[in-house]
C-alpha cells in the first residue's frame, strides 16, 4: 500500500495539520539542534570575514603610509 492511498481516504486537517504536528513532536529536538548548527556555523563565518577583511584595511592602511613616508 502506497502512502497516498493511506491517505486518500483522510480528511485535509489529517494530512496538513495534524501530520506535521506528529513530525514536528517527534523530530523537533533534532530540527532545532540543525537549525541551531546551522545559524552558530553562519555566524563564525560572518566573524571570520569580519576579522579577514579588518586585518586586509589595517595592512593597506599601514603599507600605504609606510611607502609614502619612505618617499620622503
Amino acid at each position: 500500500m502506497a502512502v497516498r492511498e493511506i491517505f486518500a481516504g483522510m480528511p485535509w486537517w489529517v494530512k496538513w495539520i495534524a501530520v506535521p504536528v506528529i513530525a514536528i513532536v517527534v523530530f523537533g529536538g533534532l530540527i532545532a539542534s540543525v537549525v541551531g548548527f546551522v545559524i552558530g556555523l553562519l555566524f563564525k563565518v560572518l566573524i571570520f570575514v569580519i576579522l579577514v577583511g579588518g586585518l586586509v584595511f589595517v595592512v593597506r592602511k599601514f603599507m600605504s603610509s609606510s611607502s609614502s613616508r619612505g618617499d620622503w
